[in-house]
Parts: C-alpha cells; sequence; structure tokens
C-alpha cells in the first residue's frame, strides 16, 4: 500500500492565533539571523508569508463579530 507523502510546514494549518503568531515571530528571527542556506530562506519566506495570512484572517473574522456586537446584534461567530 503506498504510503501519503508527509506533510510539510507549509502545508499545515497553526493551531490557534497565538501558535502562528509565536511561530512567525520564531521564523523572523531566524531569517534575520543570516545563517539559513538559500533554499531554507525561500521556504522560511513562504511559510512566514502564509503565517502572516492566517493571522490577518484570524483578526478580520474577529474584527467582523466585534462589528456586529457593536451593532448590538449577537450572531454566531465563524472561523475563517
Amino acid at each position: 500500500m503506498p504510503r501519503a507523502p508527509a506533510k510539510s510546514a507549509l502545508d499545515t494549518q497553526p493551531a490557534s492565533y497565538e501558535a502562528a503568531q509565536q511561530e512567525l515571530e520564531q521564523l523572523v528571527a531566524q531569517l534575520e539571523s543570516g545563517q539559513m542556506p538559500l533554499e531554507q530562506l525561500l521556504s522560511g519566506y513562504q511559510r512566514g508569508a502564509q503565517l502572516l495570512q492566517f493571522c490577518r484572517d484570524k483578526l478580520d473574522a474577529v474584527e467582523q463579530q466585534i462589528k456586529v456586537l457593536d451593532q448590538g446584534v449577537l450572531k454566531p461567530w465563524e472561523a475563517a
């Protein structure tokens, strides 16, 4: 039976906003250190872009919920 390919970091979603933020901070520190090989720099940049988008999406969802609450109407929150 063929095995499924292992997921890379680029394929995985963070568990939470906080987890994404922590991973992004660590990644930025690694990128800024100047100690990563070129191939890792590229994949690190790609992962950072994914994490940044994940965080922005979560913040946008929360902002939309706050707008609903500010209008005096409570609707269920839907994660992006």
